[in-house]
């Protein structure tokens, strides 16, 4: 699975994504839009080394979801409203876009996407983007993908 953390204004939070992305295994983190790059201290205080860890790279979000799917990968983002993560079928080759604290994934980028997953809530409407991204991962690693699709 690859993520894509595209306008993430917290570089705190670009840290502990830095930290879910090594720890659930993911292949690969794309920076993207204004988030932060290592090296920052901030960064480097929460992934306490995650940033070593996982491959990382920055790029322009359209390129790097254009360059994917041609590559065979689904993307989907994190957002409200979408298909309940708990009950989705993984795709063999998978991205997660996680969007901007504030305005979640820009209706621009929302457009290019295979869907959109979300994280059902008793309670409120949304989460941090780094807890959310934890739970994401975590769900979406533990599914068993679905080969060919």
């Amino acid at each position: 699975m690859i993520v894509i953390a595209h306008n993430i204004r917290s570089l705190y939070n670009v840290g502990s994504i830095f930290r879910n992305t090594a720890a659930f295994g993911a292949e690969k983190l794309y920076l993207t839009g204004y988030t932060g790059t290592p090296p920052r201290k901030e960064i480097a205080k929460v992934a306490l080394g995650a940033q070593d860890l996982i491959e990382w790279e920055q790029g322009e979000v359209n390129d790097v979801i254009s360059s994917l799917k041609k590559g065979g990968y689904r993307v989907y983002g994190l957002e409200t409203g979408g298909e309940d993560i708990a009950s989705f079928t993984r795709p063999e080759k998978l991205a997660l876009v996680l969007g901007s604290e504030v305005e979640g994934i820009e209706p621009a980028v929302l457009d290019q996407l295979d869907g959109t997953l979300n994280i059902p809530m008793a309670a409120k409407r949304s989460l941090n983007v780094s807890v959310a991204s934890g739970i994401a991962l975590y769900q979406l690693i533990k599914a068993t993908p679905r080969k060919g699709v």
